[in-house]
């Protein structure tokens, strides 16, 4: 338990009137706007504010460029997986072609040779 304090209310009330009347004196201690000292630290937060907002501007810049160059990038290799597939879609189509036109060559002389049997038995029969 803390000892007991022997203040009593008018020494609490002076010290809190002081307090007041030492932060009153910090602020009208202040130097004024127009003060030269005041002047160039207003100046030296402006060319902060001006200098942070050209390097947000700069890193927007960059983030635009990098988003674009991907996009590019995307764009491009996209256009590449389309043309492997066309190429890849006519091969296919050009074999499937070959094919059906062999598979009809391939008809076509069995039954020419068919029809070449028939007509050979039809004069063996005269």
């Amino acid at each position: 338990m803390s000892a007991f304090d022997f203040r009593n209310f008018d020494d609490r009330r002076q010290n809190s009137a002081n307090a007041k009347a030492a932060l009153l004196a910090k602020f009208k201690a202040r130097p004024a706007v127009d003060d030269p000292e005041m002047i160039a630290k207003a100046k030296a937060r402006q060319e902060i504010a001006r200098a942070r907002e050209e390097r947000i501007r700069e890193r927007e810049a960059a983030r635009i460029a990098a988003e674009k160059k991907a996009a590019e990038e995307k764009r491009a290799r996209e256009e590449a997986e389309l043309a492997a597939q066309i190429a890849r879609e006519e091969a296919e189509a050009a074999a499937t072609q070959e094919r059906k036109a062999a598979e009809l060559e391939a008809k076509k002389a069995l039954r020419d040779a068919r029809y070449a049997a028939r007509k050979a038995k039809a004069k063996t029969r005269r």
